[in-house]
Formats: C-alpha cells, structure tokens, sequence
C-alpha cells in the first residue's frame, strides 16, 4: 500500500485514502511523508494539514493553507491570490482528516469541496487525503485501506507489549478484532501499562471486550467511534440511524442488502440510509450484505437486545418468516431457501432472545422452525443442542426441538444421536398425550432404529405409529408410516411384506397428490426389487422415482435415486454407468458433506472392484475424514473396515503389479464397503 501511494506521489496523482477510524490512514500518510524518496522529490514542500484542529469553514482552510505555504495572505477569499505560491515548486499537500471539511451536510462543506477540487487540477502539486468519508473530489486515485494483515497485527501489538509470551490466546483476540490497527495498539498500550501478564489481559477482553479500549491518556476505541457519528452526514439521518447500526452491529453478518425494506418498514428510503452508513465508512458492503468491522460491532452492539425497537422489529419478521411449514412439494418450498444465506445471522438471533428469555414459547418455535428450514436447505448442526436439552422437560417447545435438532443430526449421519434424541422426545410426548405427535416421532423412531441395523424395533414402531394414525384418521401420514415400515420389512428381508407395504402407500398417496412421498415409495419398491435380485423391476421403479423428482428438483430424493442406481449398476459391474450415476448424485449433494462422503464411499467400491486400488484408497480416506468430522460413527467404522481388510502392504502390492495380477489379487483381497 505504502509503495502504491508513495508512486502516485512521485508522479503527482492526487490521492485519496478512505477508511473507517483507527484504520491507519494517518499512520501510512505520514510514513510515506518522510520516506526519503518523497523527501528528495518534494524536499520541504510537504506540508501536513489536520483538518479537524481549524474550524471547518472556507475562510479557516485558506487562511490555514496560506500560512503553511508562506503566501502572507491574511485572509484570501479564494486560490486566486495563492496561485503564485502554489505554482512556485512541486509540492505535496497532506489534508489528513479531510472528513471534517468535506462532509457535505457541514456548514461549508460545497465551498470547501470546490476550492479542494480547484487545488487538485494545479500541475505541480499532489494532494493526499485521507477521511472516513468517499465523497472525495473526482480524478483522486481513491483507496480503502484495509485491516493489518495477521503477522503485522502480531508485530504491532508484540512492539508495545512486553509482559507476556507470544500466545494463541492473544492471537485470537487480535482476530476477533479482525486487526483494526486502532483497537489493537489500544490493547497492547493498556495491557502494557497496567502490567498484565497473558492470563489477566485474557480475563479483561472476556470480561469488558471494547470497553477495555480505553488508555490514560484518554484515547478511546467508543471516542473514535462517536466521533464518526458526530458528523453532520450522520446526524441529518435522523434518530433511527444509530438504532439501525445498532441492528447491523448485532448480526455476525450484518444486513442483507436485498432485505432492508421488508425488515425494516417503518424506516423511509432505507437502502439510501445503508449506502449512507458505507460512505462514512461506519459499514461496508460484504457478498450481499452491510456489515461492519468487529469492534465497531462491539461497540455498538446493543447490551439488552429487548431495549432496542428496531432489533425487536427485525426479530418479529425473522420469526414470522420461520413460521412457514417447510415441504419440498409446497409452494412455497423454493422462497424458504433464504435460510441458506441468512442462517448465521438466524443462529445468533435464537441464541440471544432464547437467553434473555428462556421461557418463550414464541422464540422456541421459531428455533424448532429454523432446524427444519435447515434440514432442507442447509444440512448442519447448531449451537443451540445443549440449550434446547437444558430446558425443563414441561417446557411446551422441548419436545419438537428435540426431535428437529435429531434431524439434524440425521443430516449428518449421526444415527447413535438422532436415536437418542428422538427416544427423548418420545417419552416427553407420551407424557403429554399427543398421539399425533407421538406418531410421527414413532416413525422417525423407526427409521432411525432401522438405519442403526435394529430392523424388529424399527417394525415395531412403524406399525405403532400406523395404528395410531388409522385412529385419527390421517391418511398421508398412514402412508408415511407405511413407507417406514417398508424400509424396515426390507432390511430384515421380508421382501414381500415390504413390497406390499410400499404399494399400500402409493396407492393412497396417489389419490392425495403427495409427489414427494410418492416419489420416495418407488425408491423404496426399487431397493426391495434389486435385493430380491429383480433388475428390470428395479431400474423402472428408480427411472419413475426419477420422474417424479426431476421437474420438481427435489434434490435430496435425486442423490438417493442416483445414488441407488450407481449402487445397482456398481454390483452388476457397468461400472461406467455406476460412476456416471456418481457425478449425478453428487450435483444433487447441495454442499451436504455427509451426502459427498456417502458418494465418495460407493465411489471407492466401484474403483476397488475395478482393480484402481490407488484411487479406491484416495476416495475412502476422503469420505473417512468427513465421517470422523461429522460424528457419523456407523459411516467412519464402514470405510475402516474397508481399508483394513487390505493392510498397507497389500494395497501396495495391487498399485504396483499389472490389471492382470491386479485381477487374481482382487479375488482374494475382496472386500465390501
């Protein structure tokens, strides 16, 4: 940056630097003002002016400039009568703080902006701004300066602070000030003052975060921060303005540019405001969002988020928004993928108002809803599990958190979890006496069960649930029930009972328009067909499953068609067709990981049988890194057993000899994923 700056001056490009307080648009300016080469261009023709030390009106500036450059005019009315001094030499004028004199909305900010303007058109001489403000004169070669870089945040902090060791707890407070120069030569210069060792600096950033900013020779992180909103540009924004900062510092990825108007109602012309809050350098723009650097978030973060009305408005429309009942087959199933985009920002909104008030039902809803959105568009896990489990098992919301977060946990292939959490949910339904929804998780139950190889207590539970929906007299739901119990009658290979099972429920969901489940039942008559050895029966049950899904993009039913296809066609040896179904299935993955590693697993099957056994090895270990990551303990133990069945040595012996030999080893080396 330094270099960068330093060559516009050589060649007398006005310059601009832009960036928000305590950036390190000062500290680069005078740097390049006493490097040797600017000294040898300019000599003492360099002149420093701080624009926030004179009044900030016409008169004050020229007289100011006047003075510096030795024109002895007392009280010029414009650049006429210094025209002769500023033509003399080249020169190189520095207007630090410029934000103060240019700002549009002060007193004399026009008539300032055209004599600066003016100044900049003079051949000879190379105007360097810096302000916190971009309405900067046109022909500035402009930049925004960023944040320090890791290791120069590491060496500024560690030139100022002696009483410690280097640490990874320093480092990581360095980060969560993502570098700001300002706040991190505040933190080393209080820290050093006051003599605290690694231990207690770490205590007093958990204990006060910015607060702590504060040095004894009062320079301040707040200071810089309120001097920004002390501008006049700022106050004409009117009383809302620091509130809907307040919002933007709240979330950890600000505001979505694209939702301004709809989150915020009452406020007139709020993209204007937002674009506003960029100019001054108060926010920044950030893949679709406004956001703001972490310690200006710090400090303007409202301490009760309750006390806030914008926050509290923003809040309503979060939750009214997660109020919709997710379903790949309704209508308003591809408008509810927003949740991809905005789910950090969901995450820490639940995480706050389920805090500061543990016993809404409103909040906790909204938490059950957001899971669910997450699960078809978005599959991971959240930090709210511990949160959602401390509740009191009468709290009414417990019991459907518990069994959306163990979808979650389903998402990602942890089976022994999903259990454990619906078995949990169970019992508190039970206890409740909502056979409705004591139904639906007996069914989830079973499906669970069946995928953890506990086929009998997976039966068992589907026909419960089914027996319990007959009663109430829900159809789509008895044939949900049906499709559980199909899947389990198949694992325990009664291949009959289940085909059986699943066209049971084709036939009602048929009648009911349900493409969805409709879709999953010719999936499920496709597996049954291929385990009883039925090719043609199963490869036509997949191609109409395939139907079904395609135009209605229901993507995670396509990677298990596609998925089972490259399975069928993996044991019948088309391994070309195996690997295209492969690709297929893993466009279908919409980033899941756990759906990729279950890809990358049949891939390595497909590569071992076809004698690759470099690339069968490189595609489990891939999948097997996924699966410890993600805690998919049953997935992990799989790809375990298929590396160890052929030691390090014997995958050698196969990467080295020839197809042929490769071929005969194969038959004795055979394994199973």
């Amino acid at each position: 940056m330094t270099e960068k700056i330093i060559g516009f001056a050589q060649r007398l490009t006005p310059i601009a630097l832009i960036g928000v307080g305590g950036i390190g648009k000062t500290s680069i300016v005078l740097t390049v003002l006493h490097d040797g080469r600017i000294k040898q261009r300019f000599g003492d023709n360099r002149w420093f002016i701080r624009c926030d030390k004179f009044p900030a009106s016409r008169t004050h500036f020229l007289r100011f400039l006047s003075k510096i450059i030795g024109a002895g005019i007392e009280n010029p009315e414009d650049l006429g009568p210094l025209r002769r001094h500023l033509s003399l030499k080249d020169m190189l004028i520095v207007l630090d703080n410029a934000e103060s004199i240019l700002d549009p909305e002060g007193p004399s900010g026009q008539e300032i902006y055209a004599i600066v303007e003016e100044l900049i058109q003079f051949s000879n001489i190379c105007v360097c701004i810096t302000s916190r403000i971009s309405t900067i004169p046109p022909g500035c070669e402009t930049l925004k300066i960023p944040t320090l870089s890791t290791e120069a945040a590491r060496d500024t902090f560690y030139r100022i602070y002696k009483h410690g060791e280097q640490s990874d707890r320093i480092n990581n407070i360095l980060e969560e000030l993502e570098f700001h120069p300002l706040s991190i030569t505040l933190l080393a210069t209080v820290a050093e003052s006051n003599q605290w060792d690694t231990d207690r600096l770490t205590r007093e950033w958990e204990r006060q975060r910015t607060r702590v900013l504060h040095t004894q020779h009062s320079r301040s992180l707040a200071a810089t921060i309120e001097l920004s909103l002390a501008s006049p540009m700022f106050r004409q924004l009117g009383a809302d303005a620091r509130g809907l900062l307040e919002v933007v510092a709240f979330f950890p990825q600000g505001v979505n540019e694209k939702n301004i108007d709809w989150l915020f109602p009452t406020i007139s012309d709020g993209s204007n405001t937002f674009s506003i809050f960029c100019i001054l350098s108060l926010t920044y723009r950030s893949d679709g969002f406004i956001t703001m650097l972490a310690p200006l978030r710090d400090h303007l973060c409202p301490k009760d988020p309750r006390s806030s009305s914008l926050l509290s408005t923003t809040k309503e429309r979060y939750f009214t928004r997660l109020s919709v009942v997710v379903r790949p087959d309704d209508p308003g199933f591809e408008e509810s993928r927003w949740i991809a985009s905005e789910d950090v920002n969901v995450e820490h909104l639940l995480d706050v108002f389920t805090s500061v008030d543990a016993s809404s039902k409103n909040a906790w809803d909204a938490c059950s809803r957001f899971m669910d959105h997450l699960y078809w568009h978005k599959r991971r896990l959240v930090t709210l599990g511990p949160k959602i489990e401390a509740l009191p098992d009468s709290h009414p919301s417990k019991a459907q958190c518990l069994r959306d977060l163990s979808g979650l946990f389903h998402s990602v292939g942890n089976r022994a979890e999903r259990k454990r959490l619906l078995t949990y949910s169970l019992k508190l339904l039970r206890e409740q006496g909502d056979d409705f929804q004591v139904a639906l998780t007996l069914r989830s139950l079973s499906d669970a069960n069946r995928q953890i190889g506990l086929s009998e207590e997976g039966i068992q539970q589907a026909k419960e649930a089914l027996g319990i929906f007959e009663q109430l007299g829900q159809m789509v739901h008895q044939a949900d029930s049906l499709l559980s119990l199909a899947w389990a009658l198949r694992q325990d290979k009664q291949f009959d009972a289940a085909e059986e099972a699943a066209s049971r429920a084709i036939d009602i969901l048929s009648e009911k328009g349900e493409q969805l489940t409709v879709c999953e039942g010719h999936r499920i008559l496709g597996q049954i067909y291929q385990s009883k050895d039925e090719t043609k029966k199963a490869i036509h049950h997949f191609e109409v499953a395939l139907e079904i899904a395609s135009p209605l993009k229901f993507h995670n039913q396509l990677f298990w068609i596609n998925f089972s296809l490259a399975n069928l066609f993996s044991e019948k040896g088309r391994f070309d067709d195996a690997h295209a179904r492969i690709q297929r299935a893993m466009s279908h993955a919409v980033d899941n990981p756990y759906l990729l590693a279950r890809a990358s697993r049949l891939q390595a099957k497909c590569w071992y049988k076809q004698h690759r056994p470099k690339e069968a090895k490189s595609e489990a270990l891939r999948a097997l890194d996924v699966f410890e990551k993600l805690g998919a303990a049953s997935d992990a133990e799989k790809v375990r057993e298929f590396l160890n069945k052929s030691t390090p040595k014997r995958w050698t012996r196969m990467m080295n000899v020839s197809p042929s030999k490769q071929y005969c080893l194969l038959c004795v080396l055979t394994v199973r994923v």
